[in-house]
């Protein structure tokens, strides 16, 4: 094993014991209209950076999680740590208040009361010099931030500042800011829409994108993932188009634990060598796999394989005249997407991104290169596939509701007249800024880039064809 491989993932922030309190219920009190909890069985499992810090190590390959928390001489502290032993290390920063506890009281898979015990803020001692050392080495870190003052004290923020490996802070409304050398910051949207103060209103993805390059101005800190629950995740860096990773839709689940997942598995991906739209998108498959085994409330089962790529939406039928489906989808008060390209010999690469941006929205919209507009573009040999069949063969895909072929060099015509709501690229050309930007601008749209399926082109296609 290489040195780089041998350095540990850390995790810092606040440790808390979560219990839930599953019962039956089949009748109601007779002094009040709550129901009474039977056949009461305690589940105890780690919270908080704990939790954080036990999906990372689940998730690392064999690579050492450490925890640095601050814990008590408590009986919550010490059901905390037996839940601890042997799954991740432990660094301990020195408490005297309460350890935090959280019990919710559960009939089957519905939540009725939630009971805290434990105080809003810890009170702990200095930072061992084995923690700041384990931060300094770290080949990654993570900061589970749950606001109960960890990292807003001196000694930890200074070690945080020097840590060699990326930083992925979590933050928390109560919580500190982010330290400046951050890599990665993971608010989920309500903590963006709170800490940004912007006037922007709604939950699109502009207004979205908007707040992202908000908090990476306030804040002086590398990128910001918003995490969007369902809807996946949007990755800004402050400049250029940001890039959108669609979550798989997942039926039931719990949700709880849902953002510590993905905060865990971006930090391990960046452990591993990943740029940070790669971890992202490893991230966002991770916690909806998280989910969709049982969330928090199965946080020691053995993990399930990532689920595939969504696959749009259901057809039925051939697609309506492009008027009528964009008129239908606005008067439901849907969102319309749109992407463009050549689509010259359909591959892999084609079809992943087309699925992720028909998972944007109501309705995806296809606008490809005539054929002079694709001699133009990449020489007389090409197309191979002419525009008709091209677009035919994009029509029978279930994820596409509409084609427009367009004579120019840009699709900047074609997007005045359909004017979509989301205009989304391939994840080559994360951070630049598109050229289509601008022209959704006028309408309040945003372009966006989606995950690139690496290794595939037309034109690598081609040149394989040949030798």
């Amino acid at each position: 094993m290489t040195r780089a491989a041998s350095r540990p993932v850390v995790v810092v922030g606040d440790a808390l014991l979560d219990v839930d309190l599953v019962g039956t219920a089949s009748r109601l009190t007779p002094d009040a209209p709550v129901p009474v909890v039977e056949d009461v069985e305690t589940r105890e499992r780690p919270g908080g950076a704990a939790l954080a810090a036990v999906l990372a190590a689940r998730s690392a390959g064999g690579r050492e999680v450490v925890l640095v928390t601050p814990l008590a001489d408590d009986e919550g502290a010490a059901r905390l740590r037996a839940l601890l032993d042997g799954r991740v290390r432990l660094i301990e920063i020195p408490a005297s208040s309460a350890t935090p506890v959280k019990q919710r009281i559960r009939v089957g898979d519905h939540s009725v009361a939630r009971l805290d015990s434990g105080g809003a803020v810890s009170t702990f001692g200095a930072l061992p010099a084995a923690a700041a050392e384990a931060i300094r080495d770290a080949a990654a870190v993570l900061v589970a931030d749950y606001g109960r003052g960890t990292t807003s004290a001196p000694d930890v923020r200074a070690a945080l500042s020097a840590a060699s490996g990326p930083v992925v802070w979590d933050p928390h409304p109560r919580g500190a800011d982010p330290v400046p050398s951050a890599r990665l910051v993971t608010p989920n949207g309500a903590e963006a829409t709170r800490v940004a103060g912007l006037d922007v209103t709604g939950d699109g993805l502009a207004a979205v994108g908007a707040r992202a390059q908000a908090l990476i101005a306030h804040w002086g800190v590398g990128a910001v993932a918003i995490t969007l629950g369902a809807r996946g995740a949007l990755l800004s860096y402050g400049e250029g188009a940001p890039m959108v990773v669609p979550a798989t839709p997942v039926t039931g689940g719990d949700p709880c634990g849902a953002g510590d997942s993905f905060a865990a598995a971006v930090t391990v991906a960046l452990a591993g060598g990943a740029v940070t739209g790669e971890a992202v998108t490893s991230a966002v498959a991770s916690a909806g796999a998280f989910v969709a085994r049982g969330g928090a409330t199965a946080w020691d089962t053995e993990p399930a394989a990532a689920p595939a790529p969504a696959a749009g939406v259901d057809a039925q039928g051939p697609a309506p005249r492009l008027a009528a489906l964009l008129d239908r989808v606005r008067a439901a008060g849907g969102t319309v997407v749109a992407t463009g390209g050549c689509f010259d010999l359909l591959h892999a690469g084609h079809v992943a991104t087309l699925q992720a941006a028909r998972g944007l929205g109501d309705c995806l919209v296809v606008c490809i290169n005539s054929d002079d507009s694709v001699r133009r573009l990449k020489g007389p040999s090409r197309p191979l596939v002419t525009a008709a069949d091209r677009a035919r063969v994009l029509e029978a895909l279930e994820f596409v509701d509409a084609v427009v072929v367009f004579d120019e060099d840009t699709p900047a015509q074609v997007l005045e007249q359909v004017r979509p709501d989301v205009w989304a690229k391939g994840g080559d050309y994360a951070g630049a800024d598109l050229p289509e930007a601008a022209v959704l601008q006028r309408w309040g749209g945003q372009a966006v880039v989606l995950p690139y399926l690496d290794g595939h082109s037309t034109t690598a296609l081609v040149a394989r064809s040949r030798v």
